[in-house]
């Protein structure tokens, strides 16, 4: 058995990946991947995911130019989780421009609690893609 076939994806055959700041330990993105996004983000060390939208593998930055350099991968107790901790070159994960995809703090805890934003925008989404 190949260190892939303990890996257990769902019945889509996807699994959820965390995004993970090797530095900071910030979490900057959750993303999915397949089989194959998985074995070639370990071959290449670069964040590779799979796009549910389009149905295909996704190479972060391929288009904003805000790669992910992996330096370790993790799996969960269950095997149903993978945790990437990363590199995020042009320190941009979000397709907002943020640093990362968690920039929204809930303020307070009752029917009047609001979504607050915490990271400002580094780089215009209207300049990363095409």
């Amino acid at each position: 058995m190949s260190w892939l076939d303990e890996v257990k994806f769902d019945e889509a055959g996807l699994i959820p990946a965390i995004a993970q700041d090797w530095k900071t330990g910030r979490i900057l993105m959750v993303a999915w991947m397949n089989r194959e996004s998985l074995q070639e983000t370990v071959a290449t060390r670069k964040g590779v995911y799979w796009s549910r939208s389009r149905q295909k593998l996704w190479r972060k930055g391929e288009e904003s130019g805000n790669t992910q350099y992996v330096h370790e991968v993790r799996l969960d107790c269950d095997a149903d989780v993978v945790l990437l901790k990363i590199e995020q070159n042009g320190g941009v994960a979000c397709h907002t421009g943020r640093e990362s995809c968690f920039f929204r703090l809930l303020n307070g805890n009752d029917n009047r609690a609001q979504w607050d934003i915490t990271d400002e925008v580094l780089q215009d989404p209207e300049h990363m893609y095409k």
